[in-house]
């Protein structure tokens, strides 16, 4: 089965009336786990972009706080982990201060939970494409919120 495009869904949805879209949605969310993450922030979170932030961060916490330290290549494994969960929290957002938010709190904690970054080249690789992953995103934001980031910044580079 060929997916219609997403012009094709649109026009297809404006015939639909209110019931129907609302059991397609419940139907969708049941279907897969980010499905119904999405629809969870679209409803409840997308309001309140700060709160949302701050319970992603708790999340980050929690998640590092769990890192099984014993060898590089666990603690590689749980990094690549709670990265792929924090872009997956980014993607249901879109919005880019929140993802440089997420971004630099990521990166922050890996520089102060005492993450062996010199004993390993692929960990040092993911801090070094999370940094430039923020560089790049910053730069395409306007001067005035670039300036209040540049701290951030300066302080993942040292």
């Amino acid at each position: 089965m060929k997916a219609s495009s997403l012009k094709e869904l649109r026009d297809e949805l404006k015939i639909y009336p209110p019931e129907q879209l609302q059991a397609l949605c419940i139907r969708l969310a049941k279907f897969k786990k980010e499905n119904k993450e999405l629809l969870t922030y679209l409803l409840f979170e997308a309001d309140n972009e700060q709160s949302y932030v701050e319970s992603v961060k708790i999340e980050m916490d929690e998640s590092f706080e769990s890192i099984n330290r014993r060898s590089t290549y666990l603690i590689k494994k749980s990094l690549r982990k709670i990265l792929r969960d924090t872009n997956k929290y980014i993607k249901y957002s879109g919005i880019k201060t929140t993802e440089l938010d997420l971004l630099i709190y990521f990166c922050r904690k890996v520089r102060t939970s005492k993450i062996p970054l010199s004993r390993s080249v692929a960990l040092q690789n993911i801090y070094v494409r999370q940094v430039a992953k923020i560089e790049s995103v910053l730069a395409k934001l306007h001067e005035d919120i670039q300036i209040d980031y540049q701290d951030d910044l300066r302080f993942l580079k040292a």
